[in-house]
């Protein structure tokens, strides 16, 4: 592993560097959060633009419309369009992060062909069928059924915490091939087209006031036998290179903004007044966690490097991303714990109280709550690094 950049690397930020000065000017403000016709039109017209620079699927196949550079140029490209304040992938988020990389690895020519290149122009909005009421951290207990009839398979069964299946094009969906064969091997997955009657979609609201998840409820949708990838009943282990692309790169460019938040938390504990005098910048203890903090962050950065060096050897990021989520998790929770107590009753609002610029860090603690479950929960992934990495026998069930 080398955490360095190499000469050729550093030219190619350079260039990155000097086109995003050139182009942000002149991008438009976003829409507003609520507005998802606007968010869609917006973050794919982005897309679209990065396309046209040469700078979508960076890391992707040349036929499919990359330039086939390494994975830690794309790193590159992350770390400076973050730092930049670029756009940030948005509606895109499925089908560049953990769609397309899926097809890209498992999927046949045509399909690859066929969707790998509309991904990358901001043509073709992905989201994901995973989770069920009934299976979310044991997602292998999945009751949506696919049913094959001929050439087709008909669906049937309801998905939750879709992420932006509201404005989507295609849904990667997880189905019930075999109910006979054992949970985990009776799976098939499937490129389901978003337009095909019986598809309700119904937007779900979170407690942070948020819109970008949704219930979808098959019911007999007909998808055709060659939208599967890989083969019958083997979407499980389709799924685990899902999963790898989710938890190893994914989650890059929220580990940047983290960063950030951190340093916006430094400058707040500068001003904040303590109760008793001061600010909470002279508390040792809070300089201490902040520190910490900082710290932790920074080597999650250097771990992603490593995840990032390991897909560029073998084309996934491996079972070091469960590593690097927990560790995440944990870190991105206490980062809001203490954010929260720094902020004292302006941590009511999700809105900046006065002069205190707050709603931030609140809103940063609300997210930072759904991460421990987001892409499998902490206790999946201390499964995964026990079992996997540490070899440690399986709980008895």
């Amino acid at each position: 592993m080398d955490l360095s950049y190499t000469a050729d690397e550093l030219a190619f930020r350079d260039e990155l560097r000097a086109w995003l000065a050139a182009t942000l000017p002149d991008v438009p403000a976003p829409p507003d959060v609520d507005d998802w016709a606007g968010r869609r039109a917006y973050d794919t017209a982005w897309q679209r633009r990065l396309f046209d620079a040469g700078y979508a699927g960076l890391d992707w196949p040349q036929e499919a419309g990359g330039r086939a550079l390494s994975p830690t140029e794309h790193l590159i490209f992350l770390e400076e369009t973050e730092r930049a304040g670029a756009p940030y992938v948005g509606v895109n988020f499925v089908g560049l992060l953990h769609a397309g990389p899926t097809l890209a690895a498992e999927g046949t020519a045509e399909q690859r062909a066929r969707h790998l290149p509309a991904i990358l122009r901001g043509d073709e909005v992905w989201c994901q069928g995973f989770s069920e009421p009934d299976a979310g951290s044991d997602l292998a207990s999945l009751r949506a059924r696919a049913v094959r009839d001929g050439d087709e398979y008909v669906v049937t069964g309801r998905k939750i915490w879709s992420t932006f299946a509201h404005v989507a094009d295609v849904c990667e969906l997880l189905v019930r091939t075999d109910p006979d064969a054992p949970k985990h091997r009776g799976i098939s997955w499937l490129i389901c087209p978003m337009d095909a009657p019986g598809i309700e979609v119904r937007p779900l609201e979170t407690i942070a006031g948020s819109s970008e998840f949704c219930e979808v409820v098959f019911d007999e949708v007909r998808v055709p036998v060659e939208h599967r990838v890989g083969e019958a009943n083997d979407g499980w282990r389709v799924a685990m290179v899902t999963f790898s692309f989710e938890r190893g790169t994914a989650f890059v460019s929220e580990l940047l903004q983290t960063r950030q938040a951190v340093a916006a938390l430094t400058e707040l504990a500068r001003e904040l007044p303590l109760a008793g005098g001061g600010k909470a910048w002279d508390d040792g203890g809070v300089r201490r966690e902040i520190a910490h903090l900082a710290a932790e962050f920074d080597a999650l950065w250097a771990l992603t490097k490593r995840n990032v060096t390991q897909a560029a050897r073998t084309g996934a990021p491996g079972i070091g991303g469960s590593v690097w989520k927990l560790a995440y998790s944990e870190a991105r929770h206490r980062l809001g714990d203490l954010a929260m107590r720094l902020l004292g009753p302006a941590g009511l609002a999700l809105d900046d109280l006065g002069d205190v610029p707050g709603g931030e860090h609140v809103r940063g603690w609300f997210h930072a709550m759904s991460i421990s479950i987001a892409a499998g929960t902490s206790q999946i992934q201390r499964n995964i690094v026990g079992e996997r990495i540490l070899g440690l026998p399986k709980e008895p069930r």
